[in-house]
């Protein structure tokens, strides 16, 4: 596909989704849908897990934005043209709209849930393995203090490696507001660990006076 360069009026390549022939197929047969949720349905789970905390949640959140998505297609329309859209990036507006919904219901009639473990493979070394788990839990602390766009922006960088223009789309940014975002999400977890750490020596020093 070709369009029109915007200053010299050439025709530049235009990026089509990598979806595009998958969509098409589960246009015709509902039934060729399978493989869309086939390649997505982990990273949507992961990021329904991060934002909710609760497995049964996330995995009813993960079934119903598949569902919706299902009962939308015929309604997405990829756009090379800003604001630009992709099936992945699409998905996880889906997922973002239910996320936000299923945070409003739980405030409304909150319910006891389960911690979200912290998954870290396993070491021969147990002093290390322990250090691991105690360091990203901390930033994992840290990360979860940041306002809610804040914090979607780097779980969907560094989690689901989603670029800047995604993640704008997926957030309803532009692509330079969302690298701002990203970089004062950054700096903020930095400044939030910075003191924890300091925090934690200063508490250390005072516990070793107290026994002396």
């Amino acid at each position: 596909m070709l369009r029109r360069g915007r200053d010299r009026g050439e025709s530049v390549p235009v990026k089509l989704d990598v979806d595009r022939a998958s969509v098409d197929a589960a246009r015709r047969d509902p039934s060729a849908f399978e493989a869309l949720y086939r390649k997505y349905v982990a990273q949507v789970y992961s990021f329904a897990l991060y934002e909710l905390r609760d497995q049964h949640a996330a995995e009813d959140l993960t079934a119903q934005v598949f569902l919706r998505a299902l009962a939308g297609l015929p309604r997405f329309r990829e756009q090379a043209q800003p604001p630009e859209s992709s099936f992945r990036v699409w998905l996880f507006q889906i997922a973002r709209n239910a996320i936000s919904n299923e945070k409003r219901r739980l405030r409304r009639h909150p319910d006891t849930s389960i911690d979200l473990a912290v998954a870290i493979p396993a070491s021969d070394d147990v002093s290390a393995t322990a250090a691991q788990r105690d360091e990203l839990r901390r930033v994992l602390a840290a990360i979860d203090e940041l306002p809610d766009d804040r914090r979607r922006a780097l779980v969907l960088r560094f989690v689901h490696e989603m670029n800047t223009r995604e993640i704008g789309q997926v957030l309803g940014r532009s692509e330079g507001a969302t690298r701002v975002l990203i970089h004062r999400s950054l700096q903020a977890v930095a400044r939030q660990l910075g003191r924890r750490v300091g925090a934690g020596r200063s508490g250390a020093a005072e516990s070793r006076r107290s026994r002396n």
